[in-house]
């Protein structure tokens, strides 16, 4: 064989592995940036974490009828001089979100 002649197998196999390379970095870089998110969602909520304490205000002679929890909400049913009303809270901040009055037609 000729020394000029390149084997063209060896410029495949040579592809093979620049592109065996680019795959491999962009797969650690993507590793990187999961973790990276998991390691920051994880030390953002330890903060979020903080207790809370708050002490809701009803109106005179009102009645806690029903406390109920879904996702990031509470909502309280209360009884205000025989109407109903349901009252929504944030579950983190225990801020109030809504309010929900009910009445009988006339």
């Amino acid at each position: 064989m000729d020394d000029d002649v390149k084997d063209p197998a060896a410029g495949f196999v040579s592809k093979v592995r620049w592109m065996m390379a680019i795959s491999g970095a962009t797969t650690l870089i993507a590793i990187a940036a999961v973790l990276s998110v998991i390691g920051y969602r994880v030390f953002k909520s330890e903060e979020s974490a903080l207790p809370v304490e708050v002490t809701a205000l009803l109106p005179k002679d009102a009645r806690v009828v029903s406390v109920s929890a879904a996702e990031d909400r509470i909502v309280v049913g209360v009884e205000v001089g025989g109407a109903i009303e349901a009252r929504t809270y944030d579950a983190k901040t225990l801020r109030p979100i809504g309010r929900l009055t009910f009445a009988n037609e006339p």
